[in-house]
């Protein structure tokens, strides 16, 4: 359900289906990177964060890690994963295949700068064994997603 629920997302907008199927799975970003065959920073990452007051998700580059002091800044709040088993009851998509399309429920969407420079970055499409190939200025239009500086 969850890819589809990503092939929905785009469709429902009047465009064409970007997800593609991985050979082997792309449950890590460097077993993504290999499957499709580019540099692990290409691969964009989404984290699932727990706030004070709601779940946000944030889009990094694959080899990027969360400034913590950064995240502070930003959020007035400690940096807080979801727990594993929190993150498919909240987006509808398990990890390894979380990607901020065809979410369950309305989240708040944040990119780091990170990924800006990439011609194309790889998100996963709601599965281990999904992707799909993307601008980040189109990732930000499609998700309204805001731009922020916390790797």
């Amino acid at each position: 359900m969850s890819t589809e629920s990503v092939r929905k997302y785009f469709l429902d907008r009047g465009l064409e289906d970007p997800v593609f199927e991985l050979e082997d799975s792309g449950a890590t970003v460097e077993m993504a990177a290999k499957s499709i065959g580019v540099e692990e920073a290409m691969i964009a990452k989404t984290l699932s964060f727990q706030l004070k007051d709601r779940n946000i998700l944030v889009v990094t580059k694959g080899n990027a890690r969360i400034d913590n002091r950064k995240f502070r800044q930003q959020f007035k709040t400690k940096a807080k994963m979801l727990a594993h088993d929190e993150v498919e009851a909240v987006t509808g998509h398990p990890v390894g295949g979380l990607c901020p399309f065809g979410l369950k429920s309305e989240l708040d969407i944040y990119l780091d700068v990170s990924i800006i420079d990439f011609c194309y970055v790889y998100p996963a499409a709601g599965s281990r064994f999904t992707a799909l190939k993307i601008t980040p200025h189109e990732l930000e239009a499609l998700t309204k997603g805001t731009w922020v500086d916390i790797c």
